[in-house]
C-alpha cells in the first residue's frame, strides 16, 4: 500500500500507523563497500586494515570488527606490508602516496559517485577554475575532494559561508558538492554563489548522490503527515543528519535520530498516532526491523510504504579484489 500525506489514519483498532519510507537504508556505494570489507576478510584473512570508518554506521562498523577488520585513523597505524582499504568516503592522493611508502596493498573502496566528484575537481584544477566546494568542513569526503586540487578549493559549508567566499577570477568559478548533503540547502548555497558570481558554472552533472536525494523526497512525502518521523543511522552520517532536518522542513512535528530501537524514548510518543520511518544510506535494513518491532508493540501495528522511487542502481566490486594482493606482497 502506498501512504500520501493527506491519506487518513489507519482504521485499524488504535488509529496508530507508521508511514514506512521507500527507498531507505543501504545504498549502492555503501553496499559495494561493504560487501567488499568481508570479501577482503574472506579472500586474505584477518585482519584488513580500513582507514576511517568503512560507511558511517556503528552496527555496520561493529560488525566488520567481529569478523577481523581494524578501522584505523591514519595510514601510519597500518602496518608496513599489510592491506588497506580506503572508505567509501573517498581519500586525498596524499594518502595513496603515504600507503606506497608504507609497502601497503591498497583496495579503494570509494563510491563511484565520490570518485565523479574527485575528477570533476581534477578537470577544472587543470583548467584553472577557482572550485567551490559546498560541503561540511572535515567529513572525510570533502577532505578527500579537496586533497585532489587543494590550491584551487574553497570549501563553502552552507549559505552563511557565502559572504566570506573570494576568487581570483569571476568568470573561472565552478562549484561542486559533497555527495551526502541536503538538496535544498546545497540549491540555496548555489543560488547565493550566483547572486555573487553571475558566470558561476555548474558540474555537468548533480553532484548529490542519486540515494541521498530519493530518501530525502520519501521523507518530504511523509513528513506532514507523520507526528513524529524517525530516522535511523549514526550521528556522523551527514545523509542520515539531513532526513532529520528534511522531515522537520516537511511538517513533521518532531524529528529523531537514532542508531537503532534501544534510542528511542517513550515520551517521544505522547498524542502520536502516525510515526514515520526511514533509514540513513549506511543503515541495515535489520535495524529499522528493529525499530517496527519496537512500535508494533506499541500498537502502531499497521504499516504503509511511502514510495519515492525504484532504485536498481549497483556498482561493480572494486578491481583490486579481482587480483591476488597477498602475492603482489610477497607474502603467504
Amino acid at each position: 500500500m502506498t501512504a500520501t500525506p493527506d491519506q487518513p489514519a489507519s482504521p485499524a483498532g488504535t488509529g496508530k500507523r507508521v508511514l514506512l519510507a521507500s527507498p531507505r537504508g543501504y545504498c549502492a556505494g555503501v553496499d559495494r563497500a561493504v560487501i567488499a570489507v568481508e570479501k577482503a576478510l574472506e579472500q586474505y584473512g584477518a585482519p584488513i586494515y580500513v582507514r576511517h570508518e568503512i560507511v558511517h554506521n556503528k552496527y555496520v562498523v561493529k560488525t566488520l570488527e567481529k569478523k577481523g577488520a581494524i578501522f584505523v585513523e591514519e595510514t601510519a597505524e597500518v602496518p608496513e606490508g599489510s592491506i588497506v582499504m580506503f572508505s567509501a568516503h573517498g581519500v586525498a592522493p596524499v594518502v595513496h602516496d603515504e600507503a606506497a611508502a608504507r609497502n601497503l596493498a591498497t583496495i579503494d573502496a570509494t563510491c563511484p559517485l565520490v570518485t565523479k566528484v574527485h575528477r570533476e575537481a581534477v578537470r577544472y584544477a587543470k583548467e584553472d577554475f577557482d572550485i567551490l566546494l559546498i560541503g561540511h568542513e572535515g567529513h572525510e569526503e570533502v577532505v578527500g575532494t579537496s586533497g585532489e586540487a587543494p590550491e584551487h578549493i574553497t570549501i563553502v559549508d552552507g549559505p552563511a559561508d557565502v559572504a566570506d567566499v573570494k576568487v581570483r577570477d569571476e568568470s573561472k568559478v565552478v562549484w561542486l558538492s559533497q555527495t551526502t548533503l541536503s538538496v535544498d540547502e546545497t540549491m540555496e548555497t548555489v543560488d547565493k554563489l550566483k547572486e555573487k558570481f553571475p558566470g558561476l558554472v555548474s558540474p555537468p552533472s548533480d553532484d548529490i548522490c542519486y540515494a541521498t536525494q530519493n530518501r530525502q523526497i520519501a521523507v518530504k512525502q511523509m513528513g506532514a503527515a507523520a507526528d513524529l518521523v524517525i530516522v535511523v543511522g549514526s550521528k556522523n552520517s551527514s545523509n542520515s543528519v539531513r532526513l532529520v532536518e528534511v522531515a522537520l522542513g516537511a511538517g513533521a512535528r518532531a524529528a529523531h535520530l537514532v542508531d537503532s530501537a534501544d534510542e528511542i524514548e517513550e515520551s517521544w510518543l505522547g498524542g502520536v498516532t502516525t510515526v514515520g520511518l526511514t533509514s540513513g544510506a549506511s543503515v541495515p535494513d535489520v535495524l529499522v526491523e528493529g525499530v517496527l518491532e519496537w512500535l508494533s508493540t506499541r500498537g502502531f501495528e499497521d504499516v504503509e510504504i511511502v514510495k519515492a522511487a525504484e532504485e536498481s542502481i549497483t556498482f561493480s566490486l572494486p578491481k583490486e579484489l579481482r587480483r591476488d594482493l597477498r602475492a603482489e606482497l610477497g607474502t603467504s
